[in-house]
């Protein structure tokens, strides 16, 4: 059940980060938006997230940090 899960949400994440994302395998999902190489550093009491440089996934990887974590949308009436 939990692999299930893992895979579903695996899958979702890859669909929301890009279009080459969605049709990619949960392997190079995790390759290249999971298991990121980037360094947290600590500053004036924020948390920075230092991404590697010319790192070819970055816009997919952004894309779905905005996604997931990104400000809640304008409430319209």
């Amino acid at each position: 059940m939990l692999a299930a899960i893992a895979f579903n949400l695996t899958r979702a994440a890859g669909a929301t980060a890009s279009v080459i994302h969605a049709k990619a395998t949960t392997a190079t999902i995790r390759t290249q938006l999971i298991a990121v190489p980037a360094r947290l550093a600590r500053s004036a009491r924020k948390l920075v997230l230092h991404l590697p440089k010319d790192w070819p996934w970055q816009a997919a990887w952004e894309s779905l940090f905005s996604a997931t974590c990104g400000p809640p949308p304008i409430a319209t009436t």
